[in-house]
């Protein structure tokens, strides 16, 4: 294993290390089992909302498959990142290739960027419902918003394709040594050879890119919604108004709020290093884990939804013992 984590000629494997505070078997057993726990909050709550949406035609509508969207992608993100956290904490070390190393990093960037631009697609959605409510049905409609979303996934996987083609052509050949809990762009890249201004300057302008341009235009929308939602007449119709677009709002800010999180700690001088670990785990883990709680909550169709089947449930369970 000396070779593999030394300096060399050619670096052919990353050693990813972790945490250098938490490298006890106590600590890695705790670690293990909140992230277990949290991965599987995770996936449960966000293949329940799934199921939900699918079992109940009522829920097919343009805003439900985009918070559908969102689960699919809430899934994969932490698919992408947590399980390799797990395997870290069990055996202290891990051992990747650089093909293994890249191929992360690409999703990690690809999924991070769709779920930007999905975002601000919600916020197109709520835009057109409220603003302009006639045109909704001609604007926004299944077929139409699926195709948006498809958009989406690919503009986040070309990012991520640019940013990781140039950081490919670079060479490898000093430490091998990722202070990380899994490989993503900028942990690969401090360890290039050579000159890394270039892909750096391009990596720091999709990633400004990729977060401002969604932001900047859910800002925008969300002011043209606070405006007409002060000029409907009724009380009930601004409150439900409101309501509705509070939950994508609350979606939104806990979500661009803790990838701006990563984004500050890195530049706040004496900042641990542990810290600066933690932060990108909380940004993969924190958004998919509250998104299925924020939706089941504050939602009223998925709550009725969801009583509906499990009252179907009971009476399938209730017919098949008689």
């Amino acid at each position: 294993m000396s070779g593999s984590n030394e300096t060399s000629s050619s670096v052919k494997e990353f050693l990813i290390i972790g945490f250098v505070g938490f490298r006890d078997q106590q600590s890695r057993r705790y670690l293990f089992g909140v992230f277990l726990t949290v991965y599987l909050s995770i996936l449960f709550g966000n293949i329940l909302l799934i199921l939900i949406f699918l079992s109940d035609s009522t829920l097919h509508t343009p805003m439900y498959i985009l918070i559908c969207g969102l689960a699919v992608l809430d899934i994969a993100i932490t698919t992408t990142t947590v399980p390799s956290l797990l395997v870290l904490f069990t055996f202290e070390y891990r051992l990747v290739s650089l093909a293994s190393c890249f191929t992360q990093a690409a999703f990690f960037l690809g999924l991070f960027a769709a779920e930007c631009f999905l975002l601000a697609l919600m916020a197109y959605d709520r835009y057109i419902a409220i603003c302009k409510p006639l045109h909704y049905p001609n604007l926004i409609y299944n077929s139409r918003i699926t195709k948006l979303m498809v958009c989406c996934w690919m503009v986040g996987f070309l990012c991520a394709a640019l940013v990781v083609t140039l950081l490919l052509k670079l060479s490898f050949c000093g430490s091998n040594k990722i202070s990380r809990s899994f490989c993503d762009f900028g942990s690969v890249l401090i360890l290039a050879c050579g000159d890394i201004q270039i892909t750096n300057y391009v990596a720091f302008t999709v990633a400004l890119s990729v977060l401002l341009i969604p932001l900047v235009f859910i800002l925008f929308s969300y002011m043209r919604i606070i405006f007409s939602v002060f000029k409907i007449a009724s009380s009930e119709g601004r409150l439900k108004a409101f309501y509705t677009c509070g939950t994508h709002m609350l979606v939104i800010s806990v979500f661009f709020l803790v990838a701006c999180s990563d984004f500050v700690a890195f530049r706040i001088p004496g900042t641990s290093l542990d810290t600066r670990i933690m932060i990108p785990i909380i940004q993969n883990v924190f958004p998919a884990l509250v998104n299925p709680i924020i939706y089941c909550l504050r939602t009223k169709e998925i709550r009725q939804s969801f009583i509906k089947t499990l009252k179907k449930l009971r009476v399938v369970k209730d017919a098949k013992k008689n």
